[in-house]
């Protein structure tokens, strides 16, 4: 089979056999750099899904709201004394977007936006008996809000279908009035409407504060309720690539003159956290993947010293600098392949041991961590590419090497 490889690689692997134990130590630095490499970016890809699911997984992530009214200069003056200027803020109008049924049509003709829902929100107070609660009213379109909000993953009973006399409510408001499915409360807003509505459903946002004070009913219960008649207070969407939701908002803002809120605006500090993350994780992956060149280049350099007679005697049978260089190349190159794929191995055993170790109270999974393919095949690109750089320096010094002083030396 030998004689069907090309000179270099025969060369190559011969050299890689005679010193086995060398070559073995340097295959296994490499497969812990990489099987580290992997394992982190599979354990933070997972985290980070996670968390990114649990925040956007309840919110929209980008909000059109009509802008707030903005305060003025008022000149007060009287007979013999200096003219003064005061900050007046104006009384705010009935929070509604004009035209509103005109955006959202646009934003839904947008390539870079993947659902719209219009909502009407408005403070309000559930009465049960002698018990009284503040809540947020919100009312939803369900069929073009689910697309925003998975609303039907997150119900702990009931469902997320709604009649004009129904209402969804969080588990935490449903322990505080002490209601169940089916049972009714009086919902009252600040406008002085009141309506008694059924609870068809009570669900859980993941979130104590969301849970006592989100409460859900159809966009036209919550217009009447709001003296809202027909308006919205808030146009949400999602968006093709959630990253880019503060470009996007800042750009339908200067579009529409909307007050646009990016998901990542509202929770900056959770965003900050992330991309710190991520760029402390990218850091130490760069730092492991140097010190494995490193690694394979010093082996590397000790072999060219060790093996200056045999090199010299290849250069006196007429090989050429050229060959020299590719024997040298061919095995930094083999040495990252073979570390990636036993790297990749142990990374495959890390996580698995991590899926049985990393486990809620219920014996569920902390998060999910999906070994995708493609990081394994990116990995032993990146080990082989890295293997064969480290190489370089010393083929270089291999086929510089004077025929003569390498056998005589």
């Amino acid at each position: 089979m030998n004689s069907l490889l090309p000179f270099e690689w025969i060369v190559a692997i011969r050299f890689l056999r005679e010193g086995r134990m060398q070559s073995l130590f340097i295959i296994l630095g490499v497969a812990i750099g990489v099987g580290v490499i992997v394992f982190m970016s599979a354990l933070l890809s997972g985290m980070q899904g996670n968390l990114f699911k649990r925040v956007l997984s309840s919110q929209a992530h980008i909000s059109l709201e009509r802008p707030k009214e903005q305060a003025t200069n008022v000149l007060t003056a009287s007979p013999g004394k200096l003219v003064a200027s005061t900050v007046q803020k104006p009384s705010q109008r009935m929070n509604t977007i004009d035209q509103w049924q005109k955006v959202r049509d646009q934003m839904q003709s947008r390539a870079d936006v993947l659902a719209v829902s219009a909502s009407a929100s408005g403070p309000a107070l559930v009465v049960r008996g002698s018990a009284t609660q503040a809540i947020s009213l919100l009312g939803i379109e369900p069929d073009a809000y689910m697309k925003i909000v998975p609303l039907p993953e997150k119900m702990v009973s009931g469902s997320g279908r709604m009649m004009n006399t129904d209402m969804l409510i969080g588990v935490q408001l449903a322990d505080d009035m002490g209601v169940q499915l089916g049972d009714k409360l009086r919902v009252t807003s600040a406008a002085g409407a009141s309506l008694n509505l059924n609870i068809a459903g009570i669900f859980d946002l993941g979130s104590r504060g969301a849970n006592q004070r989100t409460v859900y009913v159809l966009l036209s219960t919550a217009q009447n309720l709001l003296g809202m008649v027909g308006g919205v207070s808030s146009i949400d969407l999602t968006v093709r690539d959630p990253y880019a939701a503060e470009d996007i908002a800042q750009a339908i803002a200067n579009t529409t003159g909307l007050t646009a809120m990016s998901w990542i605006a509202a929770n900056s500090q959770f965003f900050l956290g992330m991309r710190a993350q991520t760029y402390s994780s990218l850091l130490i992956r760069i730092f492991v993947a140097l010190s494995v060149a490193a690694g394979i280049a010093s082996v590397l350099v000790v072999s060219v010293v060790q093996r200056q007679k045999e090199v010299g005697i290849l250069r006196a049978m007429g090989g050429t600098r050229r060959q020299v260089m590719r024997i040298f190349l061919i095995q930094g190159a083999v040495v990252g392949l073979l570390g990636s794929i036993l790297g990749s191995s142990l990374a495959t055993g890390l996580l698995a041991g991590w899926r049985m170790i990393a486990k809620n109270p219920d014996g569920t999974p902390m998060f999910p961590i999906s070994m995708d393919m493609s990081l394994f095949l990116w990995s032993a690109l990146i080990a082989t590419l890295t293997g064969l750089l480290a190489a370089v320096t010393p083929a270089i010094r291999a086929a510089r090497l004077d025929p003569v002083v390498a056998i005589r030396g």
